[in-house]
Order: C-alpha cells, then structure tokens, then sequence
C-alpha cells in the first residue's frame, strides 16, 4: 500500500514545500507553512478512475461580437468602475481595509439593483442575519427584496441557490469565511479559499448569475489569499481610503469587461455611502491659497480628470541624515525629484527634513505629478506661494527635461472648469487648444520652471516671447 503523501503549503503566497520550515523561501514570512492534504481541494488526486474526455466544437476567431450583458446599479459611480455595469455570469472580487464600508457598499447596490426588480442573494459569513438587517435599517434598505442567509458552508449555499430561481446577483461576504468539504484544511487557509472561489465561479459561469466575492486585505493592503484567486475571477475591485476623512475611493486593478483604470469616488455619511460626482471639488475644497508649498496637480484616473492640491513642506533639519515623509504619492519618486533638483536646478535639499502630502488623503500613482511636485518644493522652499488659479502637470525625466503626457486637452478643460486660468504644461503637448495654450506656459526643462518660480514670474509669458 502506498504511503499517504503530504504537502506543505504556505498560508500567504500558496506556495508548495516538500516538508515544513518555519520561513517560506518565496515570500519571506514566518509562520506561514501548513500541512495540508493533497487529496481534497484544487490540485488533489483522482479519487477515481479519469473518464475519457469529450471532444469540444472549435470555431473561427472571426464572427460577429456581441456585448456582454450587464446589470446596472443605478449607482453610477460604481457603474463606471464596473465598465459600465456587472456583467452577467462574472465573478468579481471586493477588497478593502476593515471598516472601510465594503458592507455598506455592497448593501446599497444590492437594495438599488433590487429596486428594479433584480433579484439578489446576499450571504453573510461574518455576521448574522439580524447584524445585516440593522445596517439594512440605517441604510434605508429595509424594504427591498433582497434575499439574506448567514451560512458558511459552500455545499450548503450551492444547494440553497439552486432550489429557488436563479438569481442576478450573489454576494459572499467574505471568502475567508467560506468553506467546503472537498478540502480538509480550516477556512481562510488557502486551499479553502482557492476551492470555494472555484466553486462559486464556476457557479457563476455555468448559471450566468453575477457573483461578488468579498476579500479581506493584508497590513500591506493586498487582497489576503493566493493570488491565484484574483486571476481566477474577472474583476478585481479596491475600496480604499483613510480612516481620517470622509472620502472612499473604488479603484479597478482588474476588468476583463472595461478598463483598468477608473474610480469611483463616494463619501461616507452618517447614512451611507454618497456619491461624488465632481471630486476634483472634494480633494480643493479645504484649499490654502495664500499658503507656501501647495500646488494643483491636473491628474487623470481612467477617462476623468481630477484635481488635487499636493502639498510639500521643506524645513532645515537638525539630523544627520533628514526625513523624508511622504503621504500618497511614490516615495521613491520624491528622492529622484529631489536629485534632478539638485543636480541640474542647483535647489539644495540635502539638509533640509521633505515632507510631501496629497490633500484629502488621495492617491496619486501617474508620474505626470512630476511637475506639481518639483514646483511644491521649490515654493516651500523658497517661501513664496504659487498662484491660485494655476495647475501643474508634466514628466521629470532624469535629464531634468519635462516630457509631454496623455490627455493634456481633458486636464485642462476640466481646470478651466473649476476656475483655474492657467497652466504649466510640458512643451510640447499634443491636441491642446489654442486658447488654452495661449493662456498656459510651456516649459522643457526643470531648470526653467524653477528658475520663473523664484523669479515670481510664473505667469508671464515673456520669456516666451523673447525665446521665440
């Protein structure tokens, strides 16, 4: 008789060990490795004997397209991260931070999805059913039609979706608290969570009803589990934010159905969670004019543009070696701003404490804030205050040349939309009108945007003139 076989598995990246070590050779984390049987779950021998494979129908690459079917919430700025609604027969995963509102998120659509006549199941593995029907009370969501159930087992929920009438939407809340049978190991480990998201996408698929799973994060603010999950599902959505302010931001990392680059921006009050049209207004609202160090960065999430102020502060320091604190934006980033400064702009930060902060606690990942950030430190520094009704954006190269970015047109409009009345833009910028080009300056180099700001001559356009 063979001798059963065990593996190792790591609980953080999933990876597979001959026998068990207190570290994991792949992602570095102690702890981790648990003995798991290979016989249950994804990737376990056959208890049987294989049955002979069917042959499938090939067809051309070329035929006519159809568009996937989608849901729409109602709720627009979900709408827009999801593509333009949930596609049916989806599997997509929720991730944020505890008590950052993905209940209250997913409550909401599902009370508005229900409002028109949707039918939708939502499955709570955290929290009973009377916990879920008092945030259906506060949320005003009482009175829909949704479904609820407090189960755990996946088995048990499958068998619970198929006596009833299929439904639109599912919502698990959360997979790490999901489980089946076919696996031995506890929930949350990784074989349970890899198994039971199978299962409920292949549920999914197979039914055509749109399924949400909802994930738990990690202290480094990935999605806990193996990653395998989120290549397995079609979307992977973020709900982020900080604990301090009232904004939520839902970010797409991964959409098989639309793009991977919109937001959608909501507030959160004490009724629920309230749509932001227009954030560029939100993240300006507590604005300083008069303030040293600030500048308006011009940003594009996916198709919207938004404005942000990003705010530096420059302060001799009495350390050997100064600070560096930055707050939603690339820390790596700032160190090569701060080198291109010093190497070919002759702006001495060496013994100076930095610090770097983007207002309302947004988050900013495009490298056109290159710009609004060399101009932030240079005005810290310097102790004179850009102007008001000015926005930044532009590439820092090594070189200190400023590139041109995408969508210069859609930032500007959306700026000459809140007010501002002129821009510093990378020379060069394609599709830009000519009424805002007049109105704007176009530099090509770092040197020469520091040099006008201590000059105080940002907005003239003499130089210009004389160049030209």
């Amino acid at each position: 008789m063979a001798k059963p076989r065990t593996t190792f598995i790591c609980q953080n990246c999933g990876a597979v060990h001959a026998r068990w070590a207190g570290k994991c050779d792949s992602c570095g984390e102690w702890n981790t490795i648990v003995e798991e049987d290979p016989a249950g779950g994804i990737g376990g021998g056959p208890g049987k004997a294989l049955r002979k494979g069917r042959a499938v129908a090939l067809t051309a690459l070329s035929g006519e397209i159809e568009n996937a079917p989608r849901i729409l919430s109602g709720i627009s700025e979900l709408d827009r991260v999801t593509g333009g609604g949930i596609v049916r027969g989806s599997a997509l995963l929720v991730g944020g931070d505890p008590g950052i509102g993905k209940s209250t998120l997913l409550m909401q659509a599902a009370a508005a999805l229900s409002r028109k006549g949707h039918r939708i199941v939502y499955v709570s593995g955290e929290e009973a059913v009377a916990q879920v029907r008092l945030r259906a009370q506060r949320l005003k969501a009482a009175e829909t039609d949704v479904l609820l159930a407090a189960e755990t087992n996946i088995e048990d929920i499958l068998a619970t979706l198929s006596l009833e009438q299929r439904p639109d939407l599912v919502i698990l809340d959360s997979v790490q608290t999901l489980w089946t049978e076919s696996a031995d190991s506890a929930p949350g480990t990784v074989t349970q969570v890899r198994s039971a998201s199978q299962a409920m996408i292949r549920y999914a698929k197979s039914t055509g009803a749109a399924v949400i799973l909802v994930g738990h994060v990690t202290k480094d603010g990935q999605i806990a589990g193996p990653r395998v999950v989120e290549h397995m599902v079609d979307g992977v959505l973020y709900f982020e934010g900080e604990g301090g302010h009232h904004y939520r931001i839902l970010r797409t990392v991964k959409n098989r159905f639309g793009p991977t680059d919109e937001i959608g921006v909501f507030e959160m009050t004490s009724g629920g969670l309230r749509e932001v049209s227009n954030p560029s207004e939100l993240f300006l609202g507590e604005r300083n004019e008069n303030a040293p160090g600030a500048a308006v960065f011009a940003g594009m999430e996916g198709t919207r543009p938004v404005l942000v102020e990003i705010q530096a502060l420059v302060a001799p320091s009495s350390l050997g070696t100064p600070r560096r604190a930055v707050v939603g934006w690339d820390s790596a980033r700032l160190s090569m701003i701060i080198a291109v400064l010093e190497a070919h702009c002759g702006v001495r930060l060496g013994q100076h404490d930095v610090y770097l902060n983007v207002a309302g606690g947004y988050r900013i990942s495009e490298p056109a804030a290159d710009v609004a950030v060399a101009g932030a430190l240079v005005s810290s520094l310097a102790g004179l205050a850009l102007p008001a009704d000015c926005v930044y954006f532009g590439e820092v190269s090594l070189s200190g040349a400023i590139r041109p970015v995408a969508h210069a047109a859609q930032r500007l409009k959306e700026a000459e939309k809140l007010g501002f009345k002129s821009a510093v833009m990378p020379k060069g910028s394609q599709d830009v009108p000519d009424a805002s080009r007049k109105s704007s300056i176009e530099i090509a180099n770092l040197p020469d945007l520091v040099s006008r700001i201590a000059g105080g001559t940002i907005l003239s356009r003499e130089r210009d003139v004389d160049e030209s």
